[in-house]
């Protein structure tokens, strides 16, 4: 198959080296920035376009679509009215997303959204736990997911980035992106009360904090915290349940737990290598493109569809409205 890279950031460029490290060869890049392609051509030996038009020349089987989230579904549709297989990055914009769900309907096209944590292993391992069922059952979960915006991209001015504009702002693409684990580890979401504000001085027009109030149609109760203003950056779970407690730090690389009177156990996790300038290893990435490369060979179905994505998206715009509304909301 020939891979088109359709944006060569930091995501395509991982994109990129997940596609290598998985034996594939047939890989070009298309970027409008003359530096990012200089840079994927140098760094990968891979082709590049500065014209969209141009890459197409060159029949690609899949896109991977790594541009900021208000391009997916552009390139979704394209890729849906050529015949091509494609994956899309962590999304936030729900606009064209039903259309391209209702358009793949009866196609022999694989049209992939990405739900990369659930890859991760200590997500992975924290759910092992949990289905063995030798801490009992989930009472409850709290979550705190942070890292200050300027430390995202240090080789390129924060305001001038997606994640400083508004509908595409950092914490309100992350919220989603954690959502797509955390609700298939603890239960679908019945309830949320959240409140969301920008607290700091970071110069862009963007809500830098989201406190989320989570209740579980199964009972059990979370609490979400994500923002853009934590130094050193911050991933930590904690989870409460009948017989003991779980505690995960994913930049200690750590998992403990505590079942009863017996004392803690420690699992340390390995999440593969860390590229430079990148903050987490690339296993859970490699793992989920294998996947989506997997099912479009027909090998194993895919783990996450556009139709659950719709959903989460949908949920965050009831989190929105209960910070705007200042009431908890029901999701439907």
């Amino acid at each position: 198959m020939k891979f088109l890279i359709i944006g060569l950031g930091s995501m395509g460029k991982r994109r990129i080296r997940n596609l290598q490290f998985l034996k594939q060869t047939e890989i070009i890049g298309f970027d409008l920035d003359e530096n990012k392609r200089k840079e994927s051509e140098k760094k990968y030996s891979i082709k590049t376009f500065k014209k969209f038009e141009d890459s197409l020349d060159e029949n690609p089987d899949v896109f991977i679509i790594s541009t900021p989230p208000d391009l997916h579904m552009k390139y979704a549709k394209i890729a849906i009215e050529k015949g091509i297989h494609f994956f899309t990055e962590a999304s936030v914009i729900q606009d064209e997303m039903e259309d391209v769900i209702k358009k793949l309907k009866n196609l022999d096209v694989i049209g992939m959204p990405s739900c990369t944590m659930r890859y991760h292993p200590i997500i992975k391992k924290i759910n092992e736990i949990l289905n063995s069922e030798k801490l009992g059952k989930v009472l409850s979960f709290s979550y705190h997911s942070g890292q200050y915006l300027p430390d995202w991209h240090p080789w390129e001015d924060y305001r001038k980035f997606y994640v400083s504009r508004k509908n595409t702002g950092a914490c309100r693409e992350i919220v989603p992106f954690e959502l797509v684990w955390l609700i298939s580890t603890f239960g679908q979401i019945e309830k949320v009360f959240a409140d969301k504000s920008k607290v700091s001085s970071l110069e862009i027009d963007i809500d830098d904090i989201y406190n989320i109030l989570i209740n579980c149609e199964n009972g059990v109760k979370g609490v979400l915290t994500v923002d853009v203003i934590s130094r050193p950056a911050i991933r930590k779970l904690r989870i409460l349940t009948e017989l003991g407690t779980i505690e995960a730090d994913w930049y200690e690389k750590s998992i403990k737990y505590h079942i009863s009177n017996q004392g803690w156990n420690e699992i340390k996790i390995d999440d593969g290598f860390v590229e430079e300038n990148y903050l987490h290893g690339e296993k859970m990435y490699i793992e989920e493109i294998e996947n989506f490369l997997q099912s479009i060979q027909k090998v194993t179905t895919q783990k996450y569809t556009f139709n659950e994505d719709l959903k989460i998206l949908k949920i965050l715009s009831v989190i929105e409205k209960s910070s705007d509304l200042g009431i908890q909301q029901k999701v439907s």
